[in-house]
């Protein structure tokens, strides 16, 4: 399958289209990072919409924002420029949909808020494309797959992808093991659900040089079987956190304002390619719930990630940044406060092992106490993945833990001690 410019499908992918248009109406295409997923997903929703002239679809994500950027604004004219080149199109930025020169329209949407779902549920559509559906929860999914109901000479389809999350998850149940996600019963027409495992190995030719032999085969053997090898993974034994706890943790609805606010920072002091990550979380408190609002980790040089700090604290208006001294001393301080001078900010020293400061933090989560704005694919890896035998320095788990300890211990005008 070739077009004027020369582009063409992978063998993989050229086996992915023809599942997506099989006889059955539900596909999930998983697997590991950078594999070709999200870019197939979009061409075979731009090739249905073409062949129906003034069809309605629509690509979702958990957030609006992030569809947004990494869908309409990234992969769509990506596919746009290599696969349909001189498709004519107009963009509604307003409502975020675009209409081809068939007057089809292709929506994107969050799933996040009850603005984002009113708008999805008052429009019917042939074709439903959930990207990213790890991050979504299945009460939200079967939401939208109501208004999958718009009358065209398509078969009406709904697509998935994802990079695996634990055995626990949804989209495992419904698609591997083909039983009700709600239920646990087998499903009454498994034959409407398939899936296909692609991974970067396949979609080598389209990578950059040394993506696979450097930046996935560097990750941590778990990572390394979740984003290289798109395997769906067990807890593991010992394991404070499960993916199951996590999964009951989900909500995309936050309060109108919060009780206290904190950026929890574990920095990394060089930003070599050798450097750790500095992990950041933002996380909040409630009453006696507590929330995890954002990952905004990342891998860069004190200056990069004091910035990432700063604007984060802007963003969710945070009332404290308590960050691990251990390594840097008043380095770490320095260089926040040249970011941004009038950050209220704290220094901890971690006086007990990685375990004994984690534990109190899991015991919330057994409580039933804590809430995940959304999905943090990183951070709850390292959280399923720590136990006492763990010998890595988990930074986004180590970030999580000081925010966490500093809502339950520190309150205005108190000075701020864990050891």
């Amino acid at each position: 399958m070739r077009s004027q410019n020369g582009f063409k499908l992978t063998a993989v992918q050229r086996d992915a289209l023809k599942l997506l248009g099989g006889r059955s109406r539900f596909v999930l295409l998983f697997g590991g990072s950078r594999s070709g997923k999200t870019f197939l997903l979009v061409y075979a929703v731009l090739v249905r919409a073409l062949r129906a002239p003034g069809s309605r679809h629509i690509i979702l994500r958990f957030r609006g924002n992030a569809v947004r950027q990494a869908v309409m604004r990234d992969t769509f004219p990506k596919v746009i420029r290599l696969a349909f080149p001189g498709l004519r199109y107009s963009e509604s930025r307003a409502d975020q949909f675009v209409t081809l020169s068939n007057q089809s329209e292709i929506w994107f949407g969050g799933l996040d808020t009850d603005e984002h779902l009113d708008k999805i549920l008052g429009k019917e559509f042939a074709t439903i494309y959930f990207n990213e559906c790890s991050e979504i929860s299945y009460k939200a999914v079967n939401t939208a797959l109501s208004r999958l109901a718009q009358k065209t000479s398509l078969v009406n389809r709904a697509y998935f992808d994802c990079n695996p999350a634990g055995k626990s998850h949804w989209s495992y149940k419904l698609f591997i093991e083909h039983i009700d996600p709600e239920s646990s019963l087998p499903l009454v027409f498994p034959q409407n659900y398939a899936s296909m495992l692609l991974n970067p190995e396949g979609n080598r030719e389209n990578l950059p040089e040394g993506y696979l032999e450097e930046t996935l085969a560097g990750l941590s053997e778990r990572q390394r079987q979740r984003f290289q090898l798109g395997v769906w993974l067990d807890d593991m034994t010992g394991a404070l956190w499960t993916f199951s706890m996590l999964e009951k943790c989900r909500s995309a609805v936050l309060p109108d304002f919060f009780d206290r606010v904190v950026i929890g920072v574990d920095p990394a002091v060089t930003g070599n390619r050798e450097s750790d990550e500095t992990g950041i979380v933002a996380a909040a408190r409630k009453k006696d719930l507590f929330y995890v609002l954002d990952d905004l980790s990342m891998k860069g040089t004190p200056a990069q990630w004091a910035e990432r700090v700063a604007d984060g604290y802007r963003r969710w208006e945070a009332d404290r940044v308590v960050a691990e001294v251990n390594n840097g001393g008043d380095l770490v301080e320095c260089v926040l406060r040249s970011s941004s001078p009038d950050i209220s900010y704290r220094a901890v020293r971690a006086g007990h092992g990685k375990i004994a400061r984690a534990e109190p933090i899991a015991a919330l989560y057994e409580q039933n106490r804590v809430r995940h704005a959304g999905r943090f694919p990183l951070l709850e890896e390292q959280m399923t993945g720590f136990t006492a035998d763990s010998s890595s320095s988990p930074d986004r788990l180590d970030a999580l833990v000081w925010a966490m300890h500093a809502l339950l211990t520190d309150n205005p005008g108190k000075r701020f001690i864990l050891s």
